[in-house]
């Protein structure tokens, strides 16, 4: 992948368009309101525009499904660790970092880490990791479904077009996936070119610091799987892929595409 200071202009412009589109988009309660007092977030919301809306204070949203929609597949306990203990750590670090520079606070968490260079030095590592952590996650519950659902007809012809099938994309993602050494995320996103790809990133990087659009994401960090499927990263992966609700991808791409 490109290194962060080879994003183009355009790209970096576009993402900021993003933010203020899903701004639009995403009704503030879906997200916000519904992180409060275990109401339960609006899931067909969500999934259209995730991180891309999110800004200053950060809140941790509820599970759009709750902690035992996935089993036998993904356990509850696993669910309720990862959700309520990790990705709750990095919500909470990502505030405490940004907390004293509110010259930041205005900004939407994709231009945040689509920019992390004009971030102080003294919390620039800190924001790509708890604010990648937090993009990250937001859009893995999200695009997440018991049973999973199917891709429109767009995103298909996409799929066709660049993977072949169906099949050879879900096998390029396990394959990269497996690939990754040590704790990181698999991906499909969009690249500079508008071509759709599968790649990797090391721990909690998000692939918009890259200069790439994601559409989706899978957590290979052990926290994701280990209770279930201790060292079978690729058994993980498989059954993750069970539960991809392709028609919240669908919506991303026909927004993101």
């Amino acid at each position: 992948m490109k290194n962060i200071s080879a994003i183009s202009r355009r790209r970096f412009l576009r993402g900021g368009f993003l933010a203020a589109f899903g701004a639009a988009l995403l009704r503030p309660q879906a997200i916000h309101a519904a992180s409060c007092c275990g109401l339960k977030a609006d899931h067909s919301a969500n999934a259209q525009l995730l991180f891309e809306s999110l800004q200053y204070p950060y809140d941790l949203a509820p599970l759009p499904h709750g902690t035992e929609a996935f089993v036998p597949d993904i356990d509850a306990l696993t669910m309720e660790i990862h959700h309520g203990r990790h990705h709750a750590a990095y919500v909470r670090n990502l505030n405490s970092a940004l907390a004293e520079y509110p010259q930041f606070h205005g900004l939407k968490l994709n231009a945040l880490l689509a920019d992390l260079d004009a971030l102080p030095e003294s919390i620039r590592q800190t924001v790509r990791d708890n604010g990648g952590g937090h993009a990250n996650h937001a859009l893995y519950w999200a695009t997440m479904k018991p049973g999973g659902s199917q891709p429109s007809e767009s995103l298909k012809a996409a799929i066709a077009k660049y993977f072949g099938a169906m099949d050879a994309l879900e096998e390029s993602l396990v394959q990269v996936g497996l690939r990754r050494f040590g704790s990181g995320w698999a991906w499909l996103n969009i690249n500079a070119n508008g071509e759709l790809v599968v790649n990797s990133t090391a721990n909690q990087d998000n692939p918009i610091m890259f200069g790439e659009t994601p559409l989706l994401g899978i957590d290979v960090w052990e926290h994701a799987y280990y209770l279930n499927f201790k060292n079978r990263r690729g058994d993980y992966l498989k059954a993750f892929l069970k539960h991809v609700d392709w028609e919240a991808v669908s919506k991303r791409f026909a927004i993101l595409g």
